[in-house]
Formats: structure tokens, C-alpha cells, sequence
């Protein structure tokens, strides 16, 4: 049975995903928040396996609630519900520790597949969007008075990584799926899912949108 905390500032919005969520036999709502602060008491309480996010709350916004509940240790993994027009929000929260978003107007299978992999421990965004919004909101990064994004210091993250794991990371940030990756270097599938399990515990990346993050910091792979 999958755990579920709803956080929203809408009553309508919650109601209508505690109505979807309780339709599945392998889906319980621990609870319902109106803000970021009431979702920070509720995951201490219940510790639930997924919460679902929205990033404009009164008071505590969602991404500061899920940098929140990423650095308490919390084994709740995060989802964050945002619209289009709020994708710059949406990078702020993976970079503050969700593992992954979806928009509210997503069709009831997508929200629900979305939560069963993120507590499966899977990302839910899918590749070529990450990078897109990567991209998008490269000016995050810091750069070089002429523009270009400087050489980053060498990372203990990466040096960690043999060179076959760094060559899997950076086609990771590329948005390449497993499938791709196995045919460009020639190797099974399962053998790529052993990599990013292994890349994913040495650099302590929660994550498959974590690790690409970690690849566009460690300048692996710089902005199109």
C-alpha cells in the first residue's frame, strides 16, 4: 500500500486527487495539507511515501517545503503538481530534492503511474523534458564575464565514478533513456540499470533527476 499526503491550497484540488487516489486498491491519503508548513507537520507524523507538492501555497511555499523535508532526512519522496507557465518553479524544486513533477491537468493515469514510481524510487519526468528545462533555466548556473559557463572544480562525486559510470552520467544529462544508452555502447539493458544504481549510490544523487542535475553542475554537460 502506497502512503499519499496531499498538498494543496485549493479544497477542490485536494478533494479531487483524494477521490482518484482512494479509487486504487494500492493507494491510501495519510492527509491533506493547505500550506507547506501543515505538510512539514504532517510528513514528521505519518511519514508517508509520497507527497504530492503544489509549489504556491500561503506561508511556506512547496519548494521550500520539500528543501525542507529533502534536508530532515525524510524518506518521503516528493512529487511536485505545477501548471506550464510555472516551469521555472518546477526547477527550483528538483533542485531542491523532488524527485520529479507533473502538471495539474495531467490525465488521472499519468498522476497515478507518476506516483507509483516515484515510491518505486524512480524519477517521474521524462528525460527529454528534464533537459529542456535544464536548458531553459540555465542561468541558474554561474558563467564567465564573456558568457560561457566556467570549468567546475573537481567534484568528489565524479571522481568517484569509473570512467564507464562518467560516460553513463553524461549521456544520463543528455536525456538519453536506458535503452538508447544500451545500443549506443553496446551493452544489455539490465547492465545500464546496474550503472545508474551505481552512479545514483556514489554520487548520493536520490534519483535519476538528481543525478542529471549533478551532471549539468559538474559541467558534464553544459547547456544547448
Amino acid at each position: 500500500m502506497t502512503t499519499v499526503l496531499i498538498a494543496d491550497d485549493q479544497p477542490m484540488q485536494r478533494f479531487g486527487f483524494r477521490m482518484l487516489l482512494e479509487s486504487q486498491d494500492d493507494m491510501t491519503v495519510v492527509g491533506e495539507a493547505g500550506n507547506g508548513t501543515e505538510a512539514l507537520g504532517l510528513i514528521a507524523r505519518h511519514q508517508p511515501d509520497v507527497a504530492l507538492m503544489d509549489i504556491r501555497m500561503p506561508g511556506l511555499d512547496g519548494i521550500e517545503a520539500t528543501r525542507r523535508i529533502i534536508r530532515s532526512g525524510s524518506r518521503t519522496r516528493i512529487l511536485i503538481v505545477t501548471t506550464f507557465d510555472l516551469d521555472a518553479y518546477a526547477y527550483d524544486g528538483l533542485r531542491a530534492g523532488a524527485s520529479g513533477f507533473l502538471v495539474k491537468d495531467a490525465l488521472p493515469e499519468e498522476l497515478l503511474s507518476g506516483i507509483r514510481a516515484v515510491a518505486a524510487g524512480d524519477a517521474v519526468v521524462a528525460p527529454s523534458l528534464t533537459r529542456r528545462l535544464l536548458d531553459a533555466y540555465a542561468h541558474h548556473l554561474p558563467t564567465t564575464p564573456d558568457g560561457r559557463s566556467p570549468a567546475a572544480p573537481s567534484d568528489p562525486r565524479i571522481t568517484a565514478l569509473t570512467d564507464r559510470e562518467r560516460e553513463i552520467l553524461t549521456v544520463i544529462g543528455q536525456g538519453w533513456s536506458n535503452t538508447e544508452i544500451a545500443a549506443r555502447f553496446h551493452l544489455a539493458e539490465s547492465t545500464v540499470k546496474t550503472h545508474v544504481t551505481r552512479i545514483l549510490a556514489k554520487t548520493g544523487s536520490r534519483d535519476r533527476v538528481q543525478a542529471v542535475i549533478l551532471a549539468y553542475d559538474s559541467r558534464l554537460v553544459t547547456p544547448a
